[in-house]
């Protein structure tokens, strides 16, 4: 049996940090193979990338994901006892608590209920000017997602827990301040969480019964008990807090539709350029850099020995960017998913195979929804201009986002343009200052 190729270095943490997306990619393309092995905080660690790894990384009878997350992952971005980390039975019927909330109806509700939220931070934008729209996507999709899953949320509250989601999503895998300030915040998150939990059980809230809020709150295990309190404030926040991490997803599409003009979709009955201009933002920029299991059991894979209980990650960011996948992965072109035929293991930005069994995001879909409408908001209702900024992406920083955060200004209806590079209606046209590859 042939030596898995070895990174040459004693522990790789420290050059993770400092390649952030690439890491897996760069070395595969150095070491000329798909499959290496690193140590990671000093663990013995498998990479590799590609649909063939994501076939193997996603069949559970080779992987498992109780144990795979880091202990800093766990405190800031998931929590502890989530979906996320789940095996068997136990995560087949946790998952499908998180599927009955995406049902087509539901969804839709939930766009809707954005597109309101939307309108009025445009009113909101035309009284103070310039605004940065990563800051407020974070708001407008936590206000959405709260009123969508029955969680209340005054006025006074908004702010705070915003801020409180964004600092989860960025600092989960970040050192220093950022994993600080996201500790924080996980732990003020779960506390108003867990309160939730408890007054609805003690009747004091009655949420919709088909709210996300009601659902988790009655959830039973493969016991037939209740979900423990903590644990049900864990799941309800891992529909809340990845719903507000679709701001990024917003701001790269701003910045898509800044940077490629030639690309921006038309809309119109059965048009297909907005569903496919989603798919390739998603594909095009970053998000989750990696996903993590654990081997369940010995097996072999080309040839290399894959030992039980050695950790895994899977290249999420270089399968979306395999040349073996995408034709031109380095060019922004939504008309490659015209022929429809989207294999579930190459396209893996919110993870691979069938959200039903395996571990890919039971969000995926509203994200598509939220994602599209945001994007017919900023071309067909927004009035804006785009200002001169840094829109440079660093792909070292996980997660990675325009420098500037996407700055634009808003104008009234029918407004004359102001000075500047950017034209009046909708996105900019002048390249960014970097791309992110």
């Amino acid at each position: 049996m042939p030596e898995m190729p070895r990174d040459s270095s004693l522990d790789a943490t420290l050059a993770l940090y400092r390649s952030g997306y690439l890491f897996i990619s760069d070395r595969c393309r150095r070491l000329r193979t798909d499959v290496f092995e690193t140590r990671l905080l000093f663990k013995p660690t498998i990479c590799f990338l590609g649909a063939e790894a994501a076939r193997v990384f996603y069949d559970t009878e080779h992987m498992k994901r109780q144990g795979a997350m880091p202990s800093r992952i766990k405190k800031t971005l998931i929590g502890r006892g989530g979906v996320q980390g789940l095996d068997g039975m136990a995560h087949r019927q946790r998952k499908e608590m998180f599927m009955a909330l995406m049902l087509p109806e539901r969804i839709e509700q939930l766009g809707e209920i954005a597109r309101q939220e939307w309108r009025a931070a445009l009113q909101r934008w035309r009284r103070t000017g310039a605004v940065t729209l990563l800051d407020e996507a974070h708001e407008v999709l936590c206000r959405a997602v709260c009123r969508w899953s029955g969680v209340p949320l005054a006025s006074s509250e908004v702010e705070l827990r915003t801020l409180d989601f964004a600092a989860m999503i960025d600092g989960g895998g970040a050192v220093g301040p950022r994993y600080w300030r996201s500790r924080l915040a996980r732990r003020r998150s779960e506390r108003w969480a867990l309160d939730l939990i408890r007054r609805t059980r003690a009747g004091e809230l009655e949420p919709e019964p088909d709210s996300a809020l009601a659902v988790i709150t009655y959830h039973r295990d493969v016991d037939g008990r209740l979900l423990d309190p903590c644990v049900a404030a864990v799941d309800l926040l891992n529909v809340l807090r990845p719903t507000v991490a679709v701001a990024t997803y917003v701001t790269f599409a701003a910045l898509a539709l800044h940077r490629f003009p030639e690309s921006r979709p038309t809309f119109g009955p059965g048009n297909r350029d907005l569903q496919n201009f989603v798919n390739e933002v998603r594909r095009y920029f970053p998000f989750s850099p990696f996903a993590a299991a654990v081997v369940a059991k010995s097996f072999e894979w080309r040839g290399f020995r894959f030992p039980k209980g050695r950790r895994v990650l899977l290249d999420l960011y270089g399968t979306d960017h395999d040349e073996r996948l995408w034709d031109a992965p380095q060019e922004f072109r939504p008309e490659r998913f015209e022929a429809d035929d989207i294999d579930a293991f190459a396209l893996l930005p919110q993870g691979g195979g069938d959200p039903y069994v395996h571990h890919r995001c039971a969000g995926e879909w509203v994200t598509l929804v939220l994602l599209g409408g945001a994007v017919e908001f900023l071309e067909c209702e927004a009035h804006y201009r785009v200002p001169e900024q840094d829109l440079s992406v660093d792909l070292a920083r996980m997660p990675a986002m325009p420098k500037s955060g996407f700055v634009i200004e808003a104008l009234p209806p029918g407004g004359a343009a102001k000075t500047g590079p950017s034209p009046v209606s909708g996105t900019g046209a002048e390249a960014a200052h970097q791309k992110p590859h």
